[in-house]
């Protein structure tokens, strides 16, 4: 999900919710402790260099349970971000704490936040020597054909 896709969903929102991959809420009285711009430069596997730009958010669980985040106040964190920090119009990552902190894509269902889970891959598969994966083929729904050797017919 983009910056601006965030930015015109909380302005159609009374009320911010994250969802986890597991489909638990995040607290109600969670915090954004941070929006910020990560950038990553890199060296692939396959020797080529790599800069990729992301826009963070930091989700916090505070003790404070008298005060909600309002999506105009987060709103007006993120267009303060995009002028300081000259933040672009980047994919969103959140982090949030768990058992250690967690690195989450985001995605919005119309009503909540949703944390997607995101994984690692190799970006030089061609240069590592990965096969691609090979198409999955159901046999059930092969069909035969005149040229097809069938049960029976001497061509085997």
């Amino acid at each position: 999900m983009k910056l601006s896709e965030v930015k015109s969903a909380l302005a159609n929102l009374e009320t911010i919710a994250f969802q986890l991959p597991t489909g638990e809420l995040v607290p109600t009285h969670f915090h954004v402790t941070e929006v910020g711009k990560i950038t990553k430069h890199f060296i692939d596997c396959g020797g080529t260099v790599r800069n990729e730009n992301v826009a963070n958010f930091q989700l916090w669980n505070a003790d404070d349970y008298n005060h909600r985040l309002h999506p105009e106040k987060l709103l007006s964190i993120i267009e303060l971000s995009e002028k300081v920090l000259e933040l672009e119009d980047f994919e969103v990552e959140v982090e949030y704490q768990a058992e250690t902190i967690g690195k989450f894509g985001l995605d919005f269902d119309g009503v909540n936040f949703l944390l997607t889970s995101k994984q690692t891959d190799c970006l030089a598969k061609e240069k590592c020597g990965i096969p691609e994966q090979k198409p999955r083929v159901r046999l059930a729904t092969l069909q035969a054909t005149e040229e097809s050797c069938t049960p029976g017919s001497g061509c085997c």
